[in-house]
């Protein structure tokens, strides 16, 4: 299985993430930033319309270092995320053949 993990962060703005949107791209690029820092990427991201506002893929070594960006970010209060494990489909398939 890969080692490499991925997750998609759906994310809302908060009040404050609202109330200081014209920063927004450049918050996007510190998040990008921190994300390389702890050895991982950002691989997209996504404007939404419905009940998130941004959408991001990421590939991180571990859960702790998502942990540590997520943390990270929750604490800049601009956004709220749902982080999601995600699997691509060469690694869904080997967990398939496990499976049986």
């Amino acid at each position: 299985m890969s080692e490499i993990q991925k997750y998609v962060s759906l994310m809302r703005l908060t009040q404050k993430g609202l109330d200081e949107l014209t920063d927004s791209a450049r918050r996007r690029k510190v998040s990008e930033e921190r994300v390389a820092a702890l050895g991982g990427r950002s691989i997209a991201f996504y404007a939404l319309l419905g009940n998130y506002d941004f959408m991001q893929v990421f590939e991180m070594p571990s859960n702790e270092a998502m942990m540590q960006y997520v943390l990270t970010a929750r604490r800049d209060g601009h956004v709220e995320p749902l982080i999601l494990p995600a699997f691509d489909t060469e690694t869904y398939g080997q967990i398939i053949n496990a499976v049986g």
